[in-house]
């Protein structure tokens, strides 16, 4: 609990005076029991089934996904913390997905990755994980959308709504209407504030993670998982891409550097010494970034409609997952938005569970 304090810590809390963060604390905590973990994970990981077709048929209509799939090592350095992660790992796949039966360990464990340092001691290989770059895969979208036909409102601020009786009529901007057959509040750490103008407040906070990008010599071959540190190295285009970290400090977006000198710390066990003194990491590192990934209490995001409302939905609060579940987030919520059925695959994402 005292690491909790520390800016180096993985999960790092800064106490707020704000009776809104104590409250999602202690929602928070009280959401923090084995059988909650449990049932949170099979609700996502059921919902996640078909992630990989639907990044496929994106792919075939001409999206540029930058998916690969170069499978992920997770690294450790004690046998022991590796043998507990991988069982753990194995009784939440229950199937789904291939996991290794064992770790491998000692000077074996390197070999499934050119760039794990000697202080590995420990690892096992899932097959197939995927890896995108998530600002590429944004702008493909985007570029995508235009080239059907679909108009794409830039730089335009969405302040609220029009409604008449229990529709949504036309979403309010900054520079004026839009007229709108249905809506999706989709907006991140803003969706609290839009679905507050249709008076359904989520409890919304931002956890916020840190990631850089850095030339290493040998790059890994796979995303690597640094598992007592939980922090990953994944292979984007040229480049690799390492973060981590949580930290609750409230709704804002200030970039911590002692977060990124973390970051960077933790990795060196896992990738060797990439730099000798935090001071260098300002000539070697690009792109440092900071971003609230929206949570709420349960750790489960919302995809539903918004009460009271017949054609506005929410899907929001999918923190750490939002590129790997934003395709089939759109795929159930289109089908909910044309049958007016609720696919059950959401059910355990309702709006009113947080009642």
């Amino acid at each position: 609990m005292r690491s909790l304090g520390r800016p180096d810590s993985p999960l790092y809390l800064r106490p707020l005076p704000d009776p809104a963060f104590v409250r999602w604390l202690w929602r928070f905590w009280r959401s923090s029991t084995p059988a909650a973990f449990r049932r949170g994970y099979t609700a996502v990981a059921e919902l996640n089934r078909t992630t990989f077709d639907l990044f496929d048929g994106l792919r075939e209509a001409g999206v540029d996904t930058t998916l690969t799939r170069p499978g992920m090592v997770h690294a450790f350095l004690s046998p022991t913390e590796a043998r507990h992660h991988l069982a753990l790992q194995q009784e939440m796949a229950d199937g789904r997905y291939p996991i290794p039966d064992d770790v491998v360990t000692g000077d074996e464990a390197r070999l499934l990755d050119d760039a794990l340092s000697s202080k590995v001691r420990a690892a096992y290989l899932v097959e197939g994980e995927g890896v995108v770059d998530p600002e590429a895969f944004a702008h493909g979208l985007g570029q995508a959308l235009v080239a059907s036909g679909v108009k794409v409102h830039e730089n335009v601020e969405a302040v609220g709504f029009r409604t008449s009786g229990d529709r949504v009529t036309a979403l309010r901007t900054a520079q004026g209407e839009i007229p709108c057959a249905a809506v999706v509040i989709a907006a991140g750490m803003r969706s609290s504030r839009l679905l507050t103008s249709l008076g359904h407040p989520l409890p919304l906070q931002a956890g916020k993670g840190y990631s850089f990008s850095v030339d290493l010599d040998p790059a890994p071959r796979h995303t690597l998982y640094f598992g007592e540190r939980r922090a990953v190295a994944s292979p984007i285009g040229t480049t690799t891409r390492i973060g981590g970290t949580m930290e609750l400090s409230g709704n804002n977006n200030r970039l911590d550097w002692r977060r990124v000198v973390a970051v960077a710390l933790a990795s060196r066990h896992y990738l060797g010494r990439w730099f000798e003194d935090p001071d260098d990491l300002v000539g070697l590192i690009r792109d440092p970034w900071v971003g609230g990934r929206p949570f709420l209490p349960d750790g489960l995001p919302v995809i539903d409609r918004v009460p009271d409302h017949a054609n506005a939905y929410a899907a929001t609060g999918h923190g750490m997952l939002g590129v790997t579940l934003g395709p089939v987030t759109g795929h159930r919520l289109t089908e909910y938005i044309l049958t007016g059925r609720r696919p059950e695959a959401l059910t355990p994402f309702r709006f009113d569970r947080l009642r």
